[in-house]
């Protein structure tokens, strides 16, 4: 007789690697961490790990791709507000974003002390999809929205969205590449501003709103990470 599966509880038992993970990662650094110190913060097996997870990286990527989740689902309710117009949606989105990594500034920078090793080029590169499909549904129902008001002047919302999500990925590169040559006062914060900008002029080239229509860098925000 097959053996069954609870997948209610093979979830939750998998969570709890990853939630310890997460803690050790937040805690000690990636490179710091190994599997053995999340065996034991669990007091769990070799084996019991190995059946969720293939490798340390495995872990790492069930981490990141949580963050992805999660801080998509605290700017969702932004895109389903019936009040909001489309151009505040849009800066309310990246701004929230902004504000979630924020507030979890340690585990973000965890994280991103590994994100540029070639070791990691797969998470990488997966964490970028799951960006896509989480993010551009999000994006392509604003335009839709942008496009009904009268606001942006777009043809393709949805694969308009992806250009967007591709730009925003790669302002995330950007925005860790500047955070490490601020920390080694190498660039000074103008040029942080500055390129920050021009994502901000590529958004609204792509959405056909008029120069200086959008606001998507919280000032203060950007100041506590590259100040």
């Amino acid at each position: 007789m097959a053996r069954t599966v609870n997948t209610a509880v093979h979830a939750i038992r998998r969570e709890a690697f990853v939630d310890a993970a997460q803690g050790l990662i937040e805690a000690k650094g990636y490179d710091q961490m190994s599997v053995q110190d999340v065996l034991d913060e669990l007091d769990a097996s070799r084996g019991a790990f190995y059946h969720y997870f293939d490798s340390k990286v495995a872990l790492l990527e069930a981490v990141v791709e949580r963050m992805v989740v999660a801080g998509t689902a605290a700017v969702a309710p932004i895109v389903a507000d019936p009040h909001l117009p489309a151009l505040e949606k849009f800066r309310l989105l990246f701004s929230g974003i902004a504000r979630w990594k924020s507030e979890r500034k340690d585990l973000v920078l965890a994280v991103l002390q590994v994100w540029y090793s070639d070791d990691n080029a797969i998470v990488r590169e997966k964490l970028r999809k799951a960006t896509l499909l989480r993010i551009a549904p999000l994006l392509a129902s604003i335009i839709q929205q942008g496009i009904r008001e009268g606001m942006f002047t777009v043809s393709a919302p949805d694969e308009s969205a992806r250009a967007i999500v591709s730009l925003l990925n790669g302002a995330q590169d950007m925005a860790g590449e500047l955070f490490f040559a601020r920390q080694a006062n190498a660039i000074p914060f103008e040029a942080v501003e500055s390129g920050f900008v021009a994502y901000k002029e590529a958004f609204e080239r792509i959405l056909g709103v008029r120069a200086g229509s959008l606001k998507i860098v919280d000032e203060q925000v950007l100041r506590e990470w590259f100040g």
